[in-house]
């Protein structure tokens, strides 16, 4: 089982016990990462694609270390212009083990889709009446 998941601008691949760099993440060593933005969920050979996330399912992690990574180094010159600009830079990451992918259970699954079907029929009633009300003002203007 993999999930792709979305985090500090960028998408993952990661699966239950990867070690994964992320930019640099405000939670401190050895506290949990719940990731909630997951793209695409590959399961048992069954893919389950998010618009634009799939719900339900969360990506569990625990920080490892915060660090920098390798200098890179920035050199801007203009030629004959006797201008020249040198400058390193280190850019910041944290060090994250995918401890678990949680997959909704089935009983949640069926109180969401009652839930969505109950607001589907209030909004067709609501409809119905607010088009009777409307028929009833203009033949009352009618009269009027």
């Amino acid at each position: 089982m993999y999930a792709v998941i979305e985090s500090c601008g960028k998408q993952y691949k990661v699966t239950k016990g990867d070690v994964v760099f992320f930019e640099k993440l405000k939670e401190e060593e050895g506290k949990k990462v719940n990731f909630d933005k997951v793209v695409l969920l590959s399961d048992e050979g069954k893919i389950e694609v998010g618009t634009p996330y799939v719900k339900g399912i969360k990506v569990e992690g625990k920080v490892i270390a915060h660090g920098k990574g390798r200098k890179i180094v920035v050199f801007k010159y203009k030629a004959k212009k006797n201008y020249k600009r040198k400058q390193g830079h280190r850019q910041p990451y944290t060090k994250v083990e995918i401890t678990a992918i949680k997959l909704p259970t089935a009983k949640t699954e069926n109180v969401e889709e009652e839930k969505v079907a109950e607001a589907s029929a209030k909004a067709t009633t609501t409809k119905k009446t607010t088009t009777k009300k409307t028929a009833e003002t203009k033949t009352e203007k009618v009269e009027a």
